[in-house]
């Protein structure tokens, strides 16, 4: 990413459809809440410690997945974009990764030596959400990334594997497969949280 690709100037509001008088109920934005509401289901199996607490988290975080990718498919296909969509997006899936990481974490379903990819990626999601509010002040706008896409696709994957972990028919490999991608996640994170800095320094 260059310092060309951070665009100034205001959305084209042409562009926008607010979905009639309830831009909430258009179909990308329930696909949007509906993420965020498997997030306490998927939470809530980690307290039930059994084979099928972990196949419904792992089903339910797939499923969140799913929609991550549907939401933002939809609003474009159907044109319903919306500003309530652009500023719930990516909190649903920053909400949904970090809230998942750190159940991974507390109950210790990532070993020690991985937590450091897990604090890496919650921090670079916290500078990349400031600098997107800073940002939209100035009415710069901040394009995800290639480079950022592969980042998400690995981090889903990672935590997919992990929260399954050694009940899968793969055993313990699941897990090892697992915390890999998390650290390859994690060094993606660094290149793309740092290119994200550097072009936006002289807006600072």
């Amino acid at each position: 990413m260059t310092q060309n690709s951070l665009k100034k100037g205001k959305p084209a509001t042409g562009s926008l459809s607010v979905g009639g008088s309830k831009p909430v109920r258009s179909v990308p934005n329930l696909l949007t809440l509906s993420r965020m509401a498997l997030i306490p289901l998927i939470m809530a199996t980690f307290y039930t410690d059994n084979h099928l607490g972990r196949w419904v988290a792992t089903l339910a975080f797939i499923s969140a997945c799913f929609t991550d990718f549907m939401d933002g498919y939809v609003a474009r296909l159907w044109s319903q974009t919306t500003r309530f969509g652009q500023f719930l997006d990516p909190i649903a899936d920053k909400l949904l990764v970090a809230s998942t990481l750190m159940m991974l974490v507390g109950f210790g379903r990532i070993r020690p030596v991985s937590f450091l990819p897990a604090i890496i990626i919650l921090c670079r999601e916290i500078l990349v959400s400031g600098l997107r509010e800073f940002l939209s002040g100035l009415q710069v706008l901040m394009p995800v990334s290639a480079l950022a896409k592969w980042k998400t696709a690995a981090q889903m994957g990672a935590i997919s594997l992990l929260l399954i972990g050694d009940i899968s028919p793969f055993g313990g490999a699941v897990n090892l497969i697992g915390e890999s991608l998390l650290w390859i996640a994690a060094v993606l994170t660094l290149i793309t949280g740092y290119s994200y800095l550097k072009s936006s320094l002289h807006h600072l």
